[in-house]
């Protein structure tokens, strides 16, 4: 029986990276892979792109409907792990399909995924690999905007360099030139995308 592993983060995080570095140490030890991404993710086409610069082809686009069993039938003898980049843009059904395949079968499936949109939302697909997955590993980066060392768990979209917390779930970062995302601390993102004032809720809980 396999396993299906989900690695999660934010931006920045290295986990396209570590999906490249993991998938290549297992076929230099001898071991079959396969590597997918959605199509929805329409960044680097049918290439993981990495930040530090590395890439690698992918084997499969996965189109948002597709069922991932069918996409691989007949196409799995000898694969001893699927690895899938941007697994937040699976849908519940493929999910559950990856599951499927991990319970029936000896190969195992690793997940590279965002937890929460910029609105501080869970995508679809993170939210039922949180829930079908064998393991959950966190992937950390810090927050930018923190002057002491604070893990980042939270996504800000800019929008013509403004912080803004409405619009579609998905743009693609550089599909658009004004759009960019930045890592953040819960405080950061409370302040800068949701507006909270947390001085004055701290006031109303001590009441001073």
């Amino acid at each position: 029986m396999g396993k299906l592993v989900l690695y999660y983060a934010t931006m920045n995080s290295g986990k396209s990276f570590d999906l490249i570095r993991t998938e290549y140490n297992y076929r230099e030890n001898g071991f079959k892979t396969l590597v997918i991404k959605p199509s929805k993710d329409t960044k680097a086409e049918d290439f993981i792109l990495a930040r530090a610069g590395l890439k690698r082809k992918v084997d499969y686009l996965l189109g948002e409907e597709e069922s991932v069993i069918e996409k691989l039938y007949g196409k799995l003898d000898g694969i001893t792990c699927i690895f899938i980049d941007e697994a937040q843009f699976l849908n519940k059904s493929q999910v559950k399909e990856l599951r499927l395949i991990t319970a029936a079968t000896d190969i195992s499936i690793i997940c590279y995924a965002l937890r929460l949109n910029f609105k501080g939302e869970l995508f679809e697909g993170s939210e039922a690999l949180f829930t079908d997955a064998d393991k959950l590993i966190e992937l950390k980066t810090l927050c930018p905007l923190c002057e002491e060392e604070r893990v980042a768990r939270y996504v800000g979209r800019k929008v013509n360099g403004e912080f803004v917390s409405k619009g579609k779930e998905v743009v693609i970062d550089g599909s658009k030139d004004n759009v960019e995302y930045v890592p953040l601390c819960e405080r950061h993102f409370l302040e800068e995308v949701k507006k909270e004032d947390l001085k004055l809720i701290r006031r109303r809980v001590y009441g001073r």
